[in-house]
């Protein structure tokens, strides 16, 4: 269970968030829909502990993120997180291999490669270099570096986003599939609601925000 209470965060000299309370309950499947730029990525990097948020609290079944120094955020990350980042953040010159054998530094040895490799249909590119994929291709990487971890929260940041409607489609229903056997909570963020059909609850990111009256009190 992820819990969020009284969460603000100003993440430019104009733009800030102040955010209602809200639980994401276990065992369900979140899409946050929204335009870009409103929010979305750093209510994202808030709950995973990339920033940190200016004020309030956000607990993760029981574990007080907000409390928690960097460097034990960071480990809480690597260790219960599987993070789709919407830019990727894969090791370009090295293979797709190596991108997930990387784990094994964060001391997670018993990696299940190629099986993960080919429930994502990319088993055949693992001795390829990252930089020779498409763009389909690397998102299945992304996805596969998230899933291969078995972590207990998984988070997608635009998973979609440089696909079309019909490979977007495809890649949602591949990680909803393989995700579900083992996350408690899976949270998307997007501004495509063709989606919003695989998950269990839709969310419009502008009914998480605080009304300016009520921010303000």
């Amino acid at each position: 269970m992820i819990e969020l209470k009284n969460v603000s965060k100003k993440y430019d000299e104009d733009s800030h968030i102040v955010l209602e309370d809200f639980t994401f309950q276990d065992g369900k499947s979140y899409c946050i829909l929204g335009a870009s730029g409103c929010g979305k990525s750093t209510l994202l990097n808030m709950i995973t502990g990339v920033i940190t948020a200016d004020t309030g609290e956000i607990k993760i079944d029981g574990d007080v993120i907000t409390d928690m120094t960097q460097e034990e955020k960071d480990a809480y990350r690597l260790k219960n997180v599987g993070y789709i980042f919407q830019d990727f953040k894969l090791m370009e010159d090295m293979t797709v291999l190596d991108n997930l054998n990387i784990l094994k530094l964060g001391k997670f040895k018993d990696l299940q490669v190629d099986e993960v490799l080919d429930s994502v249909g990319i088993l055949s590119k693992k001795k390829n270099k990252v930089k020779n994929l498409s763009g389909g291709e690397k998102q299945r990487v992304a996805i596969a570096r998230a899933l291969i971890k078995k972590p207990r929260i998984i988070i997608g940041d635009e998973p979609t986003g440089n696909l079309n409607f019909e490979n977007g489609k495809k890649v949602v229903d591949l990680l909803m599939k393989n995700a579900k056997t083992t996350a408690k909570n899976i949270i998307v963020v997007t501004h495509d609601d063709r989606l919003a059909e695989y998950f269990d609850e839709v969310i419009h990111f502008e009914d998480l925000l605080k009304k300016e009256d009520d921010a303000n009190v």
